[in-house]
């Protein structure tokens, strides 16, 4: 119990470490004001952002697919981005206990409701480590990190997922079960394919504030996807980090310390971050929208 706690206190103390960062940067990172061309490479990052969330939702809508939940997709994807923005919530599963509800509300079994649930991240995760090893060796890094693709056998698969469904069958709540069903066959090969395309989104809304405020040729683009996609697979495993906040920097902070200046560093890292946020809320608000239209349309 005492290491789940403190489990809990990685992503507070990652953002504290990163206002001291600031805080000692602080003059340098104002320095580093964009110009115009510059400001038309964030509004760039920001579309490319926003593009990210929908094709990361058509990627749960083929995940939901692999398990047989035929829900149609337009309905999917105004979900999906509609509760992206609850990520950033305490406790950082609230985005996906309401999709978890929804789904529940779509008559789909407790226990198929929760893989779709638990499969996703996993398979961000797995993408993000096959882009590794663009970056190099990088200490033997770069050859481990494919090695993840290996979780998709179904031999390795099913007893993964049913350890993960033990230990989230809370979040189906105490009056129902999580009943048993037969093993998966096949692995998710298309929704990991989907996945590829949203992190090479993601990353050219990073490249963007790297173009900004430093430069991709200074460590060329292999590294800085990797340090990228390393730092966001991190983000988003460690629990008590909503959103990943605090964590995704500090290890891109650590990972590429001496290799740039620090003050050009924090201005990407603080640029992206809003970029991020921003894009998930124009996405939410989009499908919040157009949900509105279609209710008073009927």
């Amino acid at each position: 119990m005492k290491k789940i706690r403190l489990s809990w206190l990685v992503g507070p103390l990652s953002v504290l470490l990163l206002g001291i960062a600031l805080w000692r940067h602080g003059n340098q990172v104002l320095e580093l004001a964009p110009d115009q061309e510059g400001w038309a490479l964030l509004l760039f990052g920001l579309g490319a952002t926003v593009a990210a969330q929908w094709l990361n939702a058509i990627a749960w809508w083929a995940l939901l697919q692999w398990l047989r939940v035929p829900l149609p997709l337009p309905q999917v994807l105004l979900l999906f981005v509609r509760t992206n923005v609850y990520k950033y919530l305490p406790g950082g599963i609230w985005h996906q206990l309401g999709r978890l509800r929804w789904l529940r509300s779509q008559a789909v079994s407790g226990r198929r409701a929760l893989l779709a649930v638990l499969l996703d991240p996993l398979l961000m995760m797995i993408a993000a480590l096959c882009l590794v090893p663009l970056g190099g060796l990088q200490w033997g890094l770069g050859l481990l990190a494919p090695f993840a693709l290996l979780l998709l056998r179904p031999c390795w698969l099913n007893p993964l997922l049913e350890r993960l469904l033990r230990s989230k069958r809370a979040m189906l709540g105490p009056a129902e079960e999580c009943s048993s069903d037969a093993p998966l066959l096949g692995s998710p090969w298309q929704p990991l394919l989907l996945e590829l395309p949203f992190l090479l989104l993601r990353f050219a809304g990073f490249g963007c504030c790297v173009a900004t405020f430093s430069s991709i040729s200074s460590l060329g683009l292999g590294v800085w996807l990797a340090a990228f996609c390393l730092a966001w697979v991190v983000g988003l495993v460690v629990p008590g980090a909503p959103g990943g906040i605090g964590v995704f920097e500090l290890v891109l902070l650590a990972r590429l310390r001496g290799l740039i200046p620090e003050a050009e560093l924090l201005a990407v890292l603080v640029s992206y971050r809003l970029i991020s946020v921003g894009a998930e809320l124009l996405a939410a608000a989009g499908a919040q929208i157009d949900q509105r239209l279609a209710i008073r349309s009927q």
